[in-house]
């Protein structure tokens, strides 16, 4: 018995699109990862002028499907979309004019890339243990998968520039911009799962 408000990503897919056989199950699987990709490749090209590198929607699209497709099948969907960049898709923010495929994923956005898959799974793993009930637990989800984003990132970057830098142009200049996306996407996401409850 489905409870009456339930994790969103969980209630969006069991009521808008029920699947009970397997092989409905695996063509869920595949469209809705290929539907997240679509809207991953299409957010890394929304750029903002911003320092020191353009800011992107990339962000706010990832912890999007976290809470709606769940952990499972979100860390899919971000895996998918990796794999179609390491393919040498020009998937990515700044590809193909920042090169493309293996050689720019282990540029300086590469911990990054990474961290998109932690936020996934982590926001979606909250999500599913109730933490899209209220507007203040979601904040706290959505937070929680922009830390396990960012260590990522700055883990890489700060092998390959030095930490003191990693923090300094990898992380503080998005401070605000991201504080932002966490409010809208925590909005989002509480709104979302009230209206499929009621």
């Amino acid at each position: 018995m489905m409870r009456s408000v339930i994790a969103p990503g969980l209630a969006t897919l069991d009521r808008v699109w029920s699947a009970r056989t397997e092989v409905e199950r695996v063509t869920r699987f595949v469209v809705l990862a290929a539907v997240g990709t679509v809207l991953l490749w299409a957010a890394a090209k929304v750029q903002v002028p911003f320092f020191p590198v353009p800011a992107t929607l990339t962000t706010l699209v990832v912890v999007l499907i976290g809470a709606f497709y769940g952990s499972r099948l979100g860390a899919a969907t971000i895996l998918a979309y990796l794999t179609e960049g390491l393919a040498g898709l020009p998937v990515f923010a700044g590809t193909p004019e920042k090169g493309i495929g293996l050689a720019y994923m282990v540029g300086p956005t590469g911990g990054y890339l990474i961290g998109y898959v932690a936020a996934a799974f982590l926001v979606g793993l909250l999500v599913e243990r109730g933490w899209g009930r209220s507007i203040v637990a979601m904040i706290g989800a959505v937070f929680a998968g922009n830390v396990a984003l960012y260590a990522a990132g700055i883990a890489w970057l700060g092998y390959l520039i030095g930490f003191d830098k990693a923090i300094t142009y990898g992380l503080v200049p998005f401070l605000a911009a991201d504080a932002l996306k966490i409010l809208i996407a925590a909005a989002i996401t509480v709104a979302a799962s009230r209206r499929i409850a009621r």
